[in-house]
């Protein structure tokens, strides 16, 4: 039967109270925290670092940069936006600033897919493909789109009660796709014109739930990644789209003695104080945790937040410590506001990578006919369901 509307109805009235409630503790609470943001944000950089030292242990996040300005946001128009007589009015002025910054940078991506072992297919096999994206941004350098297969065979999924076959098969997308960056970064040419995407977070805090050998096998390949970016100098940005990180959160938490929370998220906190192009100044993270695990680059993780929206939530961007240490933050992060705006609200690269690296339906079914092709000729036994078997001859 179908689920009844009424029904649904007369228990949300009859919870209410229940609901209401919790809105307007969460709505009190955000309201603390904001407070405390613009209070935090009116120290120096040194009351704000004396302020924290007074907590042992992980505070979250530990200011780096100081930014004398209100609210503790350092507006795009004009602190960043360089050159810039107005604010735009237009897609073509936009996009002539655009063409200024990103002119001759080089900017790389990698995404991946997978087809992972299921019922359907008597043998264990997992076919993953990464795919990658170079745009130099040039008009004498075309750019270049390519992808790297692998399969994973029976013995790489054995049984393994700690680590599931899905999440094998999710390590080893993550090892190719990193490898992919790290030999990026080995070979490009030109480094201090170069930009290097990662589709997520540096500190993989997703991790910590799963078994020590995952945990070690996560760790490991992002810290090939980020001992490549620090040698060749070659900046990296680890691009979080939708992030429910708190770090800023503890920060404050600890700062002021706010009721802990994991309820209120970074980007709630910053959103409505933000307008397009903004950012927050630039954070260490402390976050404790799976970065026990990062030896001497568990201090190397800096972070910023970066509306790149008009309405939704800033984007969280993470990035080696070098890279503010540099002194050129305001060239990097003007590099990837200019592959947002080429990108609609998203990094043009990123997507293009991702689009580059999909496994369709059509690509699930051209690899079963393959599999089965092949099998039969080296007389191996593999049995498709017969769903499949039947999906098969309707394409």
């Amino acid at each position: 039967m179908p689920v009844s509307s009424s029904q649904i109805k007369a228990l949300l009235d009859q919870k209410r109270d229940a609901f209401s409630a919790f809105s307007r503790a969460k709505f009190e609470l955000l309201h603390a925290y904001h407070r405390a943001w613009i209070a935090f944000a009116t120290l120096s950089h040194a009351q704000q670092v004396t302020q924290l030292d007074r907590s042992p242990g992980p505070v979250g996040a530990r200011p780096l940069e100081e930014i004398a300005v209100e609210k503790g946001i350092l507006p795009f128009f004009f602190a960043e936006s360089g050159p810039v007589g107005d604010r735009w009015t237009n897609r073509e002025q936009s996009a002539q600033w655009v063409q200024t910054v990103l002119e001759g940078i080089t900017t790389f991506a990698v995404d991946g897919s997978q087809i992972s072992p299921g019922k359907d297919i008597s043998i264990p096999i997992a076919l993953l493909q990464i795919g990658w994206f170079e745009n130099p941004h040039s008009a004498t350098r075309p750019y270049q789109k390519d992808v790297r297969v692998d399969l994973m065979t029976p013995a790489e999924l054995g049984p393994n009660p700690a680590q599931p076959v899905e999440r094998r098969v999710n390590i080893r997308r993550f090892q190719m796709e990193v490898a992919r960056l790290v030999e990026y970064i080995d070979t490009c040419e030109d480094p201090e014109r170069t930009l290097v995407f990662f589709d997520g977070a540096l500190v993989v805090t997703f991790a910590e739930a799963f078994d020590q050998e995952s945990q070690t096998a996560y760790v490991q390949s992002i810290l090939s990644l980020l001992e490549a970016s620090d040698r060749r100098r070659v900046p990296l940005v680890g691009y979080v789209d939708t992030s429910y990180a708190h770090d800023l959160i503890g920060m404050l938490h600890h700062a002021y003695g706010l009721e802990a929370t994991e309820g209120i998220h970074d980007a709630q906190l910053l959103a409505r104080l933000m307008e397009w192009g903004d950012r927050t100044a630039v954070f260490q993270c402390d976050r404790g945790g799976i970065l026990d695990q990062y030896g001497s680059y568990g201090d190397q993780i800096a972070f910023t937040y970066l509306k790149t929206t008009r309405d939704g939530y800033p984007a969280r961007l993470e990035m080696p410590r070098w890279m503010w240490e540099s002194g050129s933050m305001t060239q990097y992060l003007n590099w990837v506001r200019g592959e947002v705006i080429i990108g609609g609200g998203y990094p043009y690269g990123i997507e293009t990578a991702d689009q580059t690296a999909v496994l369709q339906g059509q690509d699930k079914h051209l690899f079963l006919r393959v599999l089965q092709d092949w099998a039969d000729r080296e007389a191996i036994n593999l049995r498709l369901s017969r769903k499949m078997v039947s999906k098969q001859r309707r394409r």
